[in-house]
């Protein structure tokens, strides 16, 4: 009985002696590392397919191409931003909400990944902020009232790191985020002031003179209402965003004959 005994426990020594010495075949392997030549050349692709964005595959493609370069052991700024921002658009063009909200979480987490890889720059600020306020827009009780303080942080860092970015996007951010807030502090007039300095050097960007105009109305003024959504209907669009313009411009029209 006790031979027997012995031979079990050498038996369960040399297992464990040959577990220590082999590789556990369930261990991940280290991402094998990626060249900077690969890396600009998925970002060029990634850009031309963005490009094409009014065709969802072709977001879902760059999305995926981003994705696929993203790793914990090789973090690299314009991949994790551009995931970030293609995540976004991604997840606005997705009709489930469940789904766009697993898209911008992504988004969010890859933003902040990149704004602590290159803290002076405004891309990951910016695109953090802006999928975090999706999620809150979907979940405004439970991630959308804790999250207002960080979005504007974030928003008013891109301010102050490059006002002019993404078309002076953060300053819509943050009018809409006091427009949205009325009831706890947030005012019509300061959404106001902030839309309107966005536009003194801003020409290209429809979403600010649409939410402008919005504003207005919501303070009784309907004339300088007007006048945003006529100036918004005679605009150039960006050429990066025309898709997005057409949609500004059937907005523009839609008010005009419901609220004038």
């Amino acid at each position: 009985m006790k031979r027997n005994l012995y031979i079990l426990i050498t038996i369960v020594i040399t297992l464990c002696i040959q577990c220590g010495c082999t590789p556990y075949a369930g261990t991940e392997t280290a991402t094998p590392v990626k060249s900077q030549q690969a890396i600009s050349a998925i970002i060029a692709q990634s850009d031309l397919l963005f490009k094409q964005r009014a065709d969802l595959s072709k977001l879902h493609e760059a999305v995926d191409l981003l994705a696929g370069f993203r790793s914990p052991d090789q973090r690299n700024f314009d991949v994790e931003w551009k995931f970030a921002k293609c995540s976004y658009f991604l997840g606005v063009a997705t009709k489930d909400e469940k789904d766009s909200e697993k898209i911008f979480t992504k988004g969010r987490d890859a933003g902040k990944i990149a704004s602590s890889l290159d803290p002076t720059k405004p891309d990951g600020y910016f695109w953090y902020a802006a999928n975090l306020g999706e999620i809150s827009r979907l979940n405004p009780v439970t991630v959308g009232i804790k999250s207002v303080d960080d979005i504007k942080s974030s928003m008013y860092k891109v301010i102050e790191l490059q006002p002019g970015y993404q078309n002076s996007s953060a300053y819509d951010a943050l009018a809409q985020i006091e427009m949205e807030t009325r009831v706890y502090g947030g005012t019509t007039d300061k959404a106001i002031e902030l839309l309107e300095t966005a536009l003194q050097t801003e020409k290209h960007n429809g979403d600010l003179r649409i939410n402008l105009a919005e504003a207005y109305l919501a303070a009784k003024k309907k004339p300088e209402a007007r006048h945003q959504l006529d100036l918004l209907l005679q605009m150039t669009p960006d050429p990066d965003y025309v898709a997005e313009h057409a949609e500004n411009v059937a907005q523009a029209k839609k008010m005009i004959q419901t609220k004038f």
